[in-house]
């Protein structure tokens, strides 16, 4: 870094960042930290916390002390930094001795800006930071991940409680704290317990829009996940598990699968769990499958997915661990695999903890969580109802959303299920309910049972239909779980009114989990496969992760907007002055060289607006113009170095935008005869058709016959 001295924070984040423009509440957060207050900023995660103290630090003369639990973390952040330009440093005890004292004379000299360091390292062991910081220019302090210092935070840690005392050391400096989320008792008790005067505060909407949120019954979730791992076959995320052994199972029949996965939990030696994090952060794994011990030390922004297979304990902890997802601003999904079984397992888990006060505090998170699963309402406009923020009108990105206007008369099946419930008194579970729906001969059933007037009515739909009807009568509210070790079905008032009324009970049928609303696809995607391929390798040269080098959404804004020269690569978020002189020169000749071979004019990019890309693609052109020309998919994704799945994804879109007739991949009889079987199942997913059909077709050919059906 040259010595140049910035007053202007503008000129900081065009110049090392990359970008034109602040967004939201950064401008006026840095403006309140240079002008010497207590800061604190609640803002999603993804939504530029970290600018909010890096681009003062650049300002402030002296250093910049930045307080985070996440060890795993630090070499990442001060990696990209120095990747910026910006002279940064760790001190954690994964370094030798001769390492930290290294660091401690570029500090004493002042050629670091930005020191990072876990809280105990304050005041423990024989050395207390505390001693040496009083001797150097400190002039500003970050605590990053600022609920930990909270009992009623979903990450409480007491050793966050010593900042307090660090506050007192340094009346005269500004500290900012900084959080994804928390609840009113807990933003309470940020600026209580870490002593901060006369705090600004500044709340960013907790609206995270690309995010896609989804909420399923957990009835064959393995079959479920696969199908959804299919449609992401490309992309990086993370699947949470509720225990190891859950972990260690789900990875295992992923890989078994043939997916890219690997698991990891606080069981595991720490070098394995160290190394599988490693591969995961460096684009070498696809897919970790963890507890929730895996998440915060993870700043990797291209996480396309994140998927619960049980229901966490409150909504805090599912919104961060969601919002690990899309952290570059790009279409992103969260999925999470609902049963009244995990709210009882995660009840009964809270029980045991002494402390009443915080038992009673954390039941009822967990029941706000529970209702979250089972709501009719849009689920963006729930949670955001629950961190104290109004959300006008439905976000139309999530399942709750896209049901809408797609509900199913349901009103017999329904009656059926609803009168059996009330035959057996509302006594029992919906597994002995279906015994006596569907007529089954168990020993379970007494005689009494077999002779009801409901018995056997069922027996003409498979038991998964009934199981998925009595999930959607649960959710809208006609159905209530009672009960704590055992629970058990009743009718609600809601449910008698309408069943007296004779009303047609409308039930949403549920949407096929591949059904993604906003993928991007203006870009040209060969290029874009390129683009990255070369940053794979460039960042496995540099020993750093692929998105340290550049974000996905940098590349994908390349593979749009084709910077040829200098000021247009400039152009592109992201790129500050030393990435573009680390790198512009490799990027821009695979950009010259694509833009030659297909004979495509660079645009001018506006410099106010991100890529927004549309649904269609250049790409998907050629594709579709080479199998015209006769070539099959396999000679396809030869000629344009991309996989079969990709120039399968191209065809399909292409059918549903009709530029091309299902008939030229199927014949009319075999596209009529999967239409229709489709119509006859009682889910929109994929997985039952391929079972139903076996080996007559294949996943591709159904989503052909589908394309104008889903």
């Amino acid at each position: 870094m040259n010595n140049t001295t910035f007053t202007n924070p503008s000129q900081v984040l065009k110049q090392f960042f990359g970008y034109s423009d602040f967004r939201g509440n950064q401008q006026a957060i840095i403006d309140s930290v240079l002008n010497k207050k207590d800061t604190i900023v609640l803002m999603p995660t993804g939504g530029g916390k970290s600018v909010c103290y890096q681009v003062p630090a650049m300002i402030f003369q002296g250093l910049t002390l930045v307080i985070s639990p996440l060890i795993s973390l630090m070499k990442d952040q001060v990696d990209a930094l120095n990747a910026n330009g910006i002279p940064a440093a760790f001190l954690n005890s994964s370094q030798s001795q001769s390492e930290q004292r290294f660091i401690s004379s570029q500090i004493e000299s002042g050629k670091i800006k930005l020191l990072y360091i876990a809280p105990e390292r304050l005041y423990r062991g024989d050395y207390p930071l505390i001693d040496f910081l009083k001797t150097v220019n400190l002039s500003f302090v970050a605590i990053d991940e600022a609920h930990c210092v909270s009992q009623w935070g979903h990450d409480f840690r007491p050793e966050y409680l010593k900042i307090g005392e660090l506050r007192k050391s340094f009346p005269q400096i500004p500290f900012i704290a900084l959080t994804a989320t928390a609840d009113k008792l807990t933003r309470i008790d940020i600026a209580d317990k870490l002593g901060l005067k006369l705090p600004q505060w500044f709340i960013s909407s907790f609206d995270r829009s690309n995010i896609t949120y989804r909420v399923t019954a957990k009835r064959d979730a393995m079959g479920k996940l696969l199908e959804f791992l299919d449609f992401h076959k490309k992309d990086s995320g993370v699947v949470y598990c509720l225990s190891r052994k859950n972990v260690e199972e789900t990875a295992a029949e992923l890989q078994a699968r043939g997916l890219s996965a690997l698991p990891y939990h606080a069981g595991l030696p720490r070098e394995e769990r160290e190394k599988n994090q490693e591969f995961f952060i460096k684009d070498e794994v696809k897919i970790m499958v963890a507890t929730i011990a895996f998440g915060m030390g993870i700043d990797k922004s291209n996480v396309r997915f994140v998927v619960h297979m049980n229901m966490p304990q409150n909504i805090e902890g599912y919104y961060q661990e969601t919002g690990r997802a899309g952290r570059d601003g790009l279409p992103s999904d969260a999925l999470l695999f609902y049963s009244a079984q995990d709210a009882i397992t995660l009840g009964r888990m809270l029980d045991q903890a002494e402390n009443q006060q915080f038992v009673d505090v954390m039941q009822d998170k967990l029941e706000k969580m529970k209702a979250f699963c089972q709501t009719r309402i849009c689920r963006r406009k729930y949670l955001l109802n629950y961190f104290g923020e109004n959300h006008a009108g439905d976000c139309g990105n999530c399942d709750i959303c896209f049901q809408k206007g797609k509900r199913q008369d349901m009103t017999i099946p329904a009656q059926m299920l609803l009168s059996a419930i009330v035959r057996l008194r509302e006594n029992y579970g919906i597994g002995h309910v279906l015994l006596v729906l569907r007529g089954s001969k168990s020993s379970k059933l007494s005689e009494e049972h077999q002779a009801l007037s409901v018995y056997g009515i069922g027996k003409d739909r498979p038991e998964a239909f009934w199981k998925n009807l009595c999930d959607k009568l649960i959710q809208e509210e006609y159905l209530a779980e009672a009960g704590a070790h055992f629970p058990t079905l009743k009718l609600t008032e809601f449910a008698w009114q309408k069943l007296k009324s004779k009303e047609k009970i409308l039930l949403p049928m549920e949407e096929s989990l591949s059904d993604v609303s906003n993928k991007p696809k203006e870009h040209h995607e060969g290029l874009l496969d390129e683009l990255k391929a070369l940053r794979f390798s460039i960042a496995q040269k540099s020993g750093v992760p692929p998105y340290v080098v550049f974000a996905d959404n940098a590349l994908l804004e390349m593979a749009t907007y084709l910077p040829v020269d200098e000021p247009s690569f400039l152009s592109i978020s992201g790129v500050g002055q030393v990435k573009a002189q680390s790198y512009g020169n490799d990027f821009m000749k695979v950009v010259k060289a694509y833009v030659a071979e297909h004979r495509l004019t660079p645009q001018k990019k506006k410099q106010t607006s991100r890529v927004k890309p549309a649904r269609s693609s250049a790409s998907e052109s050629m594709t579709l113009k080479l199998f015209q020309e006769g070539k099959n998919i396999f000679q396809i994704a030869n000629e344009r170095g991309m996989t079969p799945h990709t120039v399968e994804e191209h065809l399909v879109n292409m059918v549903k935008k009709k530029h091309v007739e299902p008939e030229a991949f199927l014949s009319k009889d075999d596209v009529l005869n999967i239409r229709l079987a489709y119509r006859r199942q009682d889910s929109h997913f994929l997985k039952p058709l391929k079972e139903h059909f076996g080996e007559r077709y294949s996943y591709f050919q159904l989503k052909v016959a589908l394309a104008e059906e889903r």
